[in-house]
């Protein structure tokens, strides 16, 4: 009897340890940058930030230190999926020493020069990955064509004059907020300003309150361009789940703050990872 009552204790033990493993969730550490290289492909223009400047760069291993500390097993950015051989090119070369090298020889007197020199991918994702000696680091865009512009003609061809002013305003605004941020606060400051609940409900929030609504009502041209700005996000959370293996304790997603925005209400609808902020590993 007792013999019994001791495997049975056992077997209950060894349940519930399996049970709790099973039961704790993977960390998901979130980060929504802008991009440091200021592109200006978004509606959006903003002045330039000098990522390369000496506190700049102070910030980028201070952040890049806590990111280590954090300890991912894998680290995704916006670089698109369908070159990864490439990405895993270049992130080879930074592990040797030898990136700044061959981009000053292959890019330096191109327009893509700025890319691959101030880009948070390399600026930020390549050096939290080498201090984690991570072996890859995995982009997952999908790009997909937001067309803006046929957005704003339908409202023009609706008559939505309100609609348009609103659109207009937001987008004054906002530029003119985020240059004044450029201008008074650190890169530390603005990337945690980016991954507050505020920013993210303003950023998401922006296409459902105003761009879902264009044109008329046999127009659907807005809700047409957010379901496309949804899809991309959606493929590109597609490509985490895929990516990331059973065996991965964390995860760091490294991406545009608008990104960031959707892939988080993904993130908590799945219910399946544990968020942790960039505010929670730079106390």
């Amino acid at each position: 009897m007792k013999n019994t009552f001791k495997v049975l204790t056992l077997i209950a033990a060894f349940t519930i340890s399996q049970f709790k493993l099973f039961a704790q969730k993977q960390e998901v550490l979130l980060i929504g940058t802008f991009h440091y290289n200021n592109p200006n492909f978004d509606v959006i223009k903003t002045d330039a930030f000098n990522v390369l400047g000496e506190k700049s760069q102070k910030e980028l291993e201070f952040i890049a230190e806590k990111i280590k500390k954090f300890n991912p097993d894998k680290i995704f950015t916006e670089w698109n999926f369908n070159k990864q051989e490439k990405l895993d090119s270049l992130y080879r070369l930074y592990v040797d020493g030898s990136y700044q090298d061959f981009i000053n020889k292959k890019y330096k007197s191109t327009e893509q020069f700025a890319f691959y020199n101030e880009n948070e991918i390399f600026q930020l994702a390549f050096r939290a990955a080498k201090k984690s000696k991570l072996a890859s680091v995995y982009g997952i865009d999908h790009f997909v064509d937001l067309p803006f512009d046929t957005v704003m003609n339908s409202i023009q061809s609706a008559k939505q004059s309100d609609l348009m002013t609103e659109i207009n305003d937001f987008i004054k605004k906002t530029a003119e907020e985020a240059n004044i941020k450029r201008k008074t606060m650190s890169l530390t400051q603005l990337t945690l300003d980016l991954n507050t609940p505020e920013a993210r409900n303003k950023n998401a929030g922006f296409y459902l309150r105003a761009l879902n609504k264009a044109g008329s009502k046999e127009s659907f041209a807005g809700a047409y361009s957010v379901s496309e700005w949804y899809r991309r996000n959606l493929y590109m959370y597609s490509l985490v789940q895929k990516i990331t293996e059973s065996k991965d304790k964390k995860i760091v997603i490294l991406l545009g703050s608008g990104h960031i925005s959707m892939i988080k209400e993904f993130i908590a609808l799945e219910d399946k990872f544990k968020i942790v902020e960039l505010k929670d590993i730079i106390k």
